[in-house]
């Protein structure tokens, strides 16, 4: 299998869940793992946490970077990091979200991609949101 550069054999959703464990590591609160591969071409998953402080979030950024360039992931860029209000890693098919909680409801990521399917991060299922379910067929 060929990789391109700057890409990775490990799943994107993978990724996903697994930035979302180290951030509940690391004590974030309100993680959330957003699908956004049928809203958005640049990335698939938006991985998004609020933490207290800015020493948290960065604690929560380096813990990430850490592990995921152990597991062979390099990350493309880091933006906000010494501001500590919205920290953003970007890891091609996966951007982490880290805020402090007025930044969070500030930029309501959430909101904005209100129609992006949920992954439980915990159990690793998706969970689609209300507006993408078909009334007809609960099931799709």
């Amino acid at each position: 299998m060929t990789v391109p550069q700057g890409r990775t054999a490990i799943e994107p959703r993978d990724t996903a869940l697994t930035c979302a464990r180290i951030a509940d590591g690391k004590k974030a609160r309100d993680i959330v793992v957003l699908d956004i591969r049928r809203l958005f071409f640049l990335t698939d998953f938006f991985v998004i946490a609020t933490g207290n402080n800015t020493i948290q979030l960065r604690a929560i950024a380096d813990e990430v970077n850490r592990r995921l360039k152990e597991a062979g992931l390099r990350r493309l860029s880091l933006t906000g990091y010494q501001d500590g209000r919205w920290v953003l890693m970007d890891y091609i098919d996966v951007v982490v979200h880290l805020f402090l909680p007025e930044a969070r409801e500030y930029y309501d990521l959430e909101l904005l991609w209100g129609d992006a399917p949920r992954l439980d991060w915990e159990a690793g299922s998706i969970q689609m949101p209300p507006s993408v379910v078909d009334e007809n067929n609960p099931s799709s």
